[in-house]
């Protein structure tokens, strides 16, 4: 029997232990014989299991922090479609002037649709997600595979997006500068790289496809909506000027007049630029005392530099060139012979000229 005694000298075995009297009892205690190798690796041991892993101790997932970015992101674009509801000047703190631009052009809405609408949607829904993900809690039908993909695509599309509106900045707004914009594009670009990060390499290789698709999508649907949005001519498009009045300089006959008030009284409008030139040799038909009876909507009250919306008005009215008469309904684009607008709004044939 190979058991261990405790001596006072160390470890001994059975045999060679010194002749006791009969009466001496031996104590025999279960103690189990440990090289000293064994007992370092069993120590090894027991400090991997009570030593806490860097995840553990952060404090804070990786969702948790999707959560806190899309929070701010919601706040962002809260704040910037209270401004779209009510017509208001954003705060820029940098890039001024440049910055308002930005955001009021053709370029802030899509489909209809003001872009900060859209980004509030989007970033509350990362908001939610990431929670949803950190406390692993999710609602009937969606488990955590589900909710970590929905997470992946919606920041894809996101940094998709923003990827496209730095192009935009860049091409259309050169010079400018939206920290807005710039603030956008920081959060989602965190998003993705987030999300994407809580994915293994195997993972990726089997979703890669699909998120291409997504980013596809988004990028066609940026470009189809923006492709309505026409350029100015060339000779403005680099352009900074104030707004000014034109000069009439002719004079207007009796049937000009007539018609002036005519249309006047019948809502007709006469939708223009105060650059335009054809907008101008319109009026100059007129005459300086016709014009002032003509319903005439100027589309760019406040000047014209590269990047400035266009009035609201006209672009209601999708006033897509100048001058553009709406009459009765009808749409006529260019500049028209005084005869055509009278037979257009019904002017009386008596009153023309022959």
């Amino acid at each position: 029997m190979a058991s261990c005694f405790r001596g006072g000298s160390g470890i001994s075995s059975i045999s060679s232990l010194p002749s006791l009297p009969h009466r001496t009892r031996l104590s025999v205690l279960p103690v189990k014989c440990l090289s000293s190798r064994q007992s370092r690796d069993s120590d090894s041991d027991s400090d991997l299991r009570t030593t806490p892993s860097p995840s553990s101790t952060s404090g804070f997932s990786p969702y948790g922090w999707c959560a806190g970015i899309g929070g701010v992101g919601f706040l962002e674009t809260t704040y910037l479609s209270y401004l779209k509801l009510t017509n208001s000047d954003a705060f820029c703190p940098i890039g001024g002037a440049s910055c308002g631009d930005v955001l009021n052009s053709d370029y802030a809405v899509v489909f209809g649709v003001p872009l900060p609408f859209i980004g509030m949607f989007a970033y509350g829904l990362v908001a939610v997600l990431g929670l949803l993900l950190a406390r692993k809690s999710f609602p009937i039908g969606i488990n955590e595979s589900y909710g970590r993909l929905i997470l992946l695509g919606s920041s894809t599309s996101m940094a998709a997006a923003s990827a496209y509106f730095l192009y935009i900045l860049s091409t259309n707004f050169s010079g400018a500068t939206c920290s807005y914009c710039l603030t956008s594009a920081l959060l989602s670009f965190s998003l993705f790289f987030i999300s994407l990060k809580e994915f293994s390499v195997e993972e990726i290789q089997k979703v890669l496809g699909v998120q291409l698709c997504i980013a596809s999508l988004v990028v066609a649907a940026l470009s189809t909506s923006y492709s309505s949005i026409q350029p100015l001519s060339s000779s403005v498009a680099e352009a900074n000027l104030p707004f000014f009045e034109t000069e009439i300089t002719t004079s207007s006959s009796p049937f000009a007049l007539s018609l002036a008030k005519h249309l006047h009284a019948i809502g007709a409008k006469m939708y223009g630029a105060f650059w335009c030139s054809h907008c101008l040799e319109q009026k100059q038909m007129f005459g300086s005392e016709a014009v002032k009876q003509l319903n005439y909507v100027e589309c760019f009250p406040d000047g014209y530099r590269k990047g400035t919306k266009i009035a609201k008005a006209c672009s209601d009215a999708k006033i897509e060139g100048f001058p553009t008469w709406v009459i009765n309904g009808q749409v006529l684009s260019g500049e028209q012979d005084l005869s055509d607008l009278a037979k257009a709004s019904g002017f009386p044939e008596m009153s023309q000229p022959s």
